[in-house]
């Protein structure tokens, strides 16, 4: 009784310990507030299995009416494809109506969003993303598999070691982001409207999260090689080791008169920013640091990015699982 795990398990216990010494069973049913069956239902309990048979223990629940394979294999391709279903996008109010018509039973809100973080989909907002022309897009496909097939290559390859490049474009005011409020009301965010900008050069190493980044007012070939000189003292040469840097297409990123230190430049197919994972760094950056955040003047700005990419300096770990690449 002194090691029972729930208060429920100890009246169990102490009621059929009662009886034990002799207590009438009427009078164990008032003491615990139970009824005759269910004190009946105790002694067979305990005479099956002894006082492990009394202890309460967790209970599933109610079984699914559909499983959780029958439901994605039904769900998934809707989820990925709205037209599938004469949607152009979706929104949780509309799959839980989607699921009871199809499924014709009832399947509460709740239940239909438990469904979806079960699939492992989330709600985001969509990024918004350069498109190709039209002539260009078969031209970009061949050529975004050819260079997935060299990114295979070369992460198979232990004497390769991957670096990313970029530039990003940091602003001094602020980036709403969705929030719960109450009805009726109606939040705002206060901006300057003095355009204060900075710019980012950064090159980071998804294997081992290691990440070297500098702030200028703008980018160029100058920029760019006082860039190269410092990332080649962040990073310097290993001994049979290729060191890649991968960019995009900038003009920049091309101009003859660079000096790669031990870097070999890499370029990636046009109009394929989804190949570089430091995108989803500069993501990650400004959505923990530059949320809702305002800069007073220039110099704020630099001091408050300063600290943003210190976090990621100092903790590679995260670095790392921010920009990995899947296999």
């Amino acid at each position: 009784m002194e090691a029972a795990p729930t208060k429920r398990s100890y009246i169990r216990l102490a009621a059929v310990r009662a009886l034990l010494l002799g207590t009438a069973r009427a009078t164990v049913c008032q003491l615990y507030c139970r009824t005759d069956r269910m004190i009946r239902l105790w002694i067979e309990m305990f005479n099956r299995g002894g006082a492990d048979a009394l202890l309460s223990k967790a209970r599933t629940g109610r079984p699914r009416r559909i499983s959780l394979q029958k439901l994605g294999d039904l769900l998934v391709p809707v989820l990925k494809d709205p037209a599938l279903a004469g949607q152009r996008h979706w929104t949780g109010v509309k799959v839980h109506g989607w699921l009871k018509e199809q499924l014709q039973a009832e399947v509460s809100y709740r239940t239909a969003i438990r469904y979806l973080h079960e699939l492992e989909f989330n709600r985001r907002i969509p990024r918004r993303w350069p498109a190709p022309p039209e002539h260009k897009e078969a031209e970009r496909e061949a050529a975004g598999e050819t260079f997935q097939k060299s990114m295979d290559q070369w992460l198979a390859d232990p004497n390769v070691k991957l670096w990313f490049c970029d530039e990003c474009g940091v602003e001094g005011d602020p980036r709403p982001r969705h929030r719960w409020v109450q009805p009726g009301s109606k939040p705002t965010i206060p901006y300057r409207g003095k355009h204060i900008r900075q710019s980012v050069l950064g090159a980071v190493s998804p294997a081992d999260g290691q990440f070297s980044a500098l702030i200028f007012d703008g980018v160029n070939t100058a920029v760019f090689q006082c860039f190269l000189d410092e990332l080649a003292v962040d990073a310097p040469a290993q001994e049979g080791v290729r060191q890649l840097l991968i960019m995009d297409n900038a003009s920049w990123h091309r101009s003859a008169s660079l000096r790669w230190h031990h870097f070999q430049p890499v370029y990636l197919p046009s109009y394929s920013p989804d190949f570089n994972p430091i995108e989803r760094l500069w993501l990650r950056l400004k959505c923990e640091w530059f949320t809702d955040w305002i800069a007073k003047s220039t110099e704020v700005l630099i001091e408050h990015l300063s600290r943003a990419l210190r976090s990621f300096f100092e903790d590679p770990a995260k670095t790392a699982s921010c920009t990995a690449i899947r296999k």
